[in-house]
């Protein structure tokens, strides 16, 4: 056993202790708030969907934990166990030019992967959001979406994985920063690509027809200076009752997109203020910084990568007999998500600085107080708790806790 393996048992038992204890506080501080609804939310939401938003939680929550059980096994049995160096036996078996051979590996291990969190993502599916009531996926469209995202995965990773691979082969030295090119490159096209190539493939889009909420939304975009075509919305009830909006695209390509179901919930005040809190996010450049900061991140990473590769007690510290440009790249993406736990507590915190900016913007340009309504029927149809553990939060929660929320918001409405 090198020291390699050493040092990735060790950040792979850490990281699964954490999560467990984090998880462990989050379900405990659930239940001890479950009888109780937060005074500033008492007049809007009844304890019996307080209770409801806390055992759904709960379950989600327990969920995770069997999920992070399960893909711990895994990582283990594609490294240690053996299952990539019995797969890459499998293609050298094949004797065809190494390019094609590692494409074909790394593919191949990407839709086992796939096939391997069905039975969560099915449990997830029809298990607890069907207990919940949130659920309207059909199986059909379980199995549809299923297979146009492996098909998606071979017409995108496919090409994709063939270049790096080329790259690493006849690029010299350096071919790590040509990879990160390659790779900075790709996720631009995928935020101009996504939001008219592939979402569609999934949801139907819709421009937002109502005369008066159209008039309403001109009338705030003008005051922000806002310029679009369309406002969408997608028909998100196919597959949940969930209601959300999000910004999504960049350059002549962004879009906002309402699903039906949020919609359906909000007056045309409060669908104003939850665009505004979009627009906010748009005109606080936060989708050109967390994109920055992930092409930074990334940038470390094949600069590790590139290191790594030559390395062999790289290989052999991670159950893989004979080194490759295609095993490096393999073994570094399963293995590089075990040390990124310990970075979730800083990428959470950017997030949440970012939608408190995002909800000042609502308040300036629009209505604080029909925000937070709105926040409220949100936090209320979707089961949101209202009493997550302040530790947890910190570690997962891309927003800021509800109460913590709307005082924010409350506190800039004057």
């Amino acid at each position: 056993m090198n020291a390699l393996t050493v040092i990735f048992l060790a950040a792979l038992g850490i990281s699964i202790a954490l999560q467990f204890w984090l998880a462990q506080r989050q379900i405990a501080h659930l239940g001890a708030h479950r009888d109780a609804v937060p005074a500033e939310f008492k007049a809007d939401i009844p304890i019996t969907d307080h209770r409801k938003a806390a055992d759904y939680t709960q379950a989600k929550t327990r969920l995770n934990l069997y999920s992070l059980a399960w893909q711990s096994l895994i990582l283990l049995a594609w490294t240690l166990g053996g299952g990539l160096e019995t797969l890459d036996g499998i293609w050298r078996g094949f004797e065809i030019t190494p390019l094609l051979e590692g494409t074909g590996f790394i593919v191949s291990a990407l839709i086992i992967s796939d096939f391997l969190e069905i039975p969560l993502a099915l449990y997830a599916t029809f298990g607890l959001e069907q207990r919940f009531g949130f659920n309207r996926m059909k199986p059909a469209t379980f199995l549809s979406d299923f297979l146009k995202s492996l098909i998606i995965v071979l017409v995108i990773a496919t090409p994709l994985t063939a270049l790096i691979l080329w790259l690493m082969s006849a690029a010299g030295p350096l071919w790590w920063i040509y990879a990160w090119g390659v790779f900075a490159a790709f996720s631009f096209a995928s935020l101009i690509l996504y939001p008219t190539l592939i979402a569609p493939l999934f949801n139907k889009f819709k421009p937002l027809c109502d005369p008066d909420l159209k008039k309403r939304i001109d009338a705030l975009a003008d005051k922000c200076g806002f310029v679009f075509k369309d406002i969408f919305v997608m028909d998100g009830s196919k597959r949940s009752s969930h209601g959300n909006a999000y910004f999504t695209g960049l350059g002549a390509k962004k879009r906002i997109v309402f699903f039906d179901t949020l919609i359906e919930t909000l007056e045309g005040d409060e669908i104003e203020a939850v665009l505004a809190h979009e627009l906010g996010h748009y005109k606080r450049r936060h989708v050109h910084k967390m994109l920055a900061a992930s092409l930074g991140l990334s940038f470390i990473g094949f600069l590790i990568l590139g290191w790594l590769a030559g390395e062999s007690w790289f290989y052999s510290g991670l159950g893989v007999a004979i080194p490759s440009n295609h095993a490096a790249l393999m073994l570094f993406a399963f293995v590089a998500p075990v040390f990124l736990v310990f970075l979730r507590p800083v990428i959470s915190g950017v997030s949440r600085r970012f939608e408190y900016q995002a909800d000042d913007f609502a308040a300036t340009y629009s209505s604080g107080a029909a925000l937070v309504r709105a926040l409220v029927k949100l936090y209320r149809d979707n089961a949101s708790t209202l009493t997550p553990d302040p530790v947890y939060s910190v570690f997962y929660h891309s927003h800021p806790p509800p109460p913590m929320r709307v005082a924010h918001i409350q506190s800039r409405s004057g």
